[in-house]
């Protein structure tokens, strides 16, 4: 039952309080409706999410560790004048080699 006289408990705000009040709930409103939390409101919706973010960062670090792994054996084959490590990346080079076109 509303009445028009002021209640024992009500503050007496400023009209500088009231601006700052509406500034902090029309912030409120707009974060409620933020596609972040709209997202982990539902379960269903961020594990499908955290699933397909898992499988992309998988499939992104085995793109990356293939790349820099051959970059660095071609580095490494360039160095066939070190005596250990041109012995080396040659029957690894030969290895490739014949497991790419096997000759019988």
């Amino acid at each position: 039952m509303p009445t028009d006289t002021p209640r024992e408990d009500a503050v007496a705000l400023s009209p500088e309080d009231r601006a700052n009040l509406q500034d902090l709930s029309n912030e409120l409103r707009r974060l409620n409706g933020h596609r972040f939390l709209r997202l982990h409101n539902s379960l269903w919706r961020l594990t499908l999410f955290q699933f397909l973010r898992g499988l992309a960062f998988g499939l992104g670090s085995v793109l990356g560790a293939t790349l820099l792994f051959s970059v660095l054996i071609w580095w490494l084959s360039q160095f066939e004048f070190l005596p250990i490590i041109g012995e080396w990346m040659t029957r690894l080079i030969e290895m490739i080699e014949n497991a790419r076109d096997p000759r019988p």
